[in-house]
């Protein structure tokens, strides 16, 4: 479980740090405000780059958290700039890596279930990690490089891979 997991979702966040410094420097570059991208949508009904980062964020450190039996740390969603998003970044890269395998390892009958506004969901730890947490990491870190991408940022695919 660790290892299907944490590598993998700690590239992509690392990854997306890099992206995201490559759109700090093209705003600087082109004088351009910062807020128009971390305010941007690619749709009037999705989050903005700023939220996509967050919950990109958000649901690594939930998915540690959640299959090792730990609270999960509370991050207040208050990021304004490219430098606190790499701040909250570096601070869910940071709680991952203090999660060890032996941690995590074993998780994969584990039940968890997670409450949200509209329902209750229920998995075990494997459908929870294969169904809902990776592919939500994966949704929201590419709709940030999408947004910085449509926005002229000069990223490509490696960019994205962390390569």
């Amino acid at each position: 479980m660790y290892q299907a997991f944490v590598p993998g979702v700690s590239n992509t966040l690392q990854a997306l740090s890099q992206v995201l410094a490559k759109g700090a420097a093209h705003c600087e570059a082109r004088k351009i405000d910062p807020s128009a991208f971390l305010q941007s949508r690619l749709f009037p009904d999705m989050f903005p780059l700023v939220k996509q980062v967050q919950i990109a964020c958000d649901m690594a450190k939930g998915g540690v958290a959640r299959l090792a039996g730990f609270d999960n740390p509370k991050f207040d969603d208050n990021e304004t700039t490219f430098a606190e998003l790499q701040v909250r970044i570096e601070r869910t890269l940071a709680f991952i890596r203090s999660v060890s395998p032996e941690q995590i390892d074993g998780s994969e009958g584990k039940v968890i279930t997670l409450t949200l506004p509209s329902r209750t969901l229920e998995f075990t730890g494997q459908q929870y990690l294969t169904t809902f947490v990776i592919p939500n990491v994966y949704f929201h870190a590419t709709t940030a490089y999408n947004l910085l991408r449509q926005g002229g940022v000069e990223v490509g695919k490696r960019d994205f891979l962390g390569g």
